[in-house]
């Protein structure tokens, strides 16, 4: 696996609502209606994540689930991290 071009993280970031770019890795913020919501948001992703083996940088505040993405075994983002940021998107 290789890390992505920046010209193909600028072009996934066109389709991924509310992901941006930081240094090596993507991020991005979801908001539920409170902190019940959040948890259930981690839990419904956790099953998914561990079948992708590619584990997220992420933590919650109360309705706040900040999330950071990167595979750090190749020192960059790859289209695993699209793929896991795509799954989230779905869930949340």
């Amino acid at each position: 696996m290789s890390t992505l071009t920046d010209d193909e993280i600028d072009q996934a970031l066109e389709g991924l609502r509310g992901w941006s770019r930081d240094g090596d890795a993507l991020t991005k913020t979801y908001e539920f209606s409170d902190f019940a919501a959040a948890m259930a948001f981690m839990a419904r992703a956790a099953p998914g994540i561990d079948e992708m083996d590619h584990h997220p940088e992420w933590s919650n505040v109360y309705n706040r689930v900040d999330v950071r993405l990167s595979s750090h075994d190749v020192g960059g983002i790859t289209d695993r991290d699209l793929r896991l940021a795509q799954l989230l998107d779905g869930l949340a």
